[in-house]
């Protein structure tokens, strides 16, 4: 039935997008590298790598520069369309594409690069799997704002890998164990919820068996018991 969904809604949103993607697509072709789209290998259902498509917003060596997959604020690697690109998520659109061709749903744990998803424990890696990523998800939605939590840290890395990857892959768990059609629309209503009130703490009260956050992360996920 979701994937029913995929198709239906994917299909809709690049038709009536387009008026938007398409200058988009010749402002990037005509500023920053050149570059139109970014593609990377990200892990998908079964652990079966697929290739990601965004928008480009970064330098075209960013993954071998500063802190690689992970961006922080104000990122000296973001060109400067880039920025709002990131800001408003029009980056991810591209992304609708591999909803439609079936390497993605719109909700679901959001995919990794190897790297990054090897920062998850074994089990919840083995969990998170089972299921297509998502454009959006529960993940998606606490960690709107990860480059903010990360901007002031002296090793990005490392609380990436310590503190913000443990917790999330808690939170994807949640979503595997717990998904239906029900938190499916649930989760898009809340997405386009949070992209309109970025520091709205809706998603806690709507589901409030989700695991409690770290007490260093509360104040940057608007947590509030």
């Amino acid at each position: 039935m979701q994937r029913f969904f995929d198709i239906i809604f994917s299909g809709i949103a690049l038709l009536t997008l387009s008026p938007l993607l398409i200058p988009v697509i010749i402002f990037l072709k005509m500023t920053g590298e050149g570059e139109v789209f970014y593609f990377q290998e990200r892990v998908g259902k079964g652990g079966a790598p697929f290739s990601l498509v965004k928008f480009a917003t970064m330098l075209k060596n960013s993954l071998n520069m500063n802190n690689g997959s992970i961006t922080v604020k104000n990122d000296p690697r973001v060109l400067p369309l880039g920025k709002f690109l990131r800001k408003s998520k029009i980056n991810e659109l591209p992304q609708l594409l591999n909803i439609f061709l079936g390497n993605m749903s719109i909700i679901g744990p959001r995919p990794l690069t190897i790297k990054n998803f090897n920062a998850y424990s074994k089990s919840i890696q083995n969990c998170i799997v089972k299921v297509q990523p998502g454009l959006s998800g529960i993940g998606s939605i606490i960690f709107r704002g990860e480059e903010d939590i990360l901007a002031d840290e002296k090793d990005p890395i490392h609380i990436y890998n310590s503190v913000i990857a443990p917790y999330k892959g808690r939170l994807e768990e949640w979503y595997v164990n717990n998904r239906s059609i029900k938190i499916y629309f649930i989760c898009i209503f809340i997405t386009i919820w949070v992209v309109i009130y970025p520091k709205s703490g809706l998603v806690w009260s709507i589901f409030p068996s989700l695991p409690s956050p770290p007490e260093n992360l509360r104040v940057f996920l608007n947590y509030y018991e």
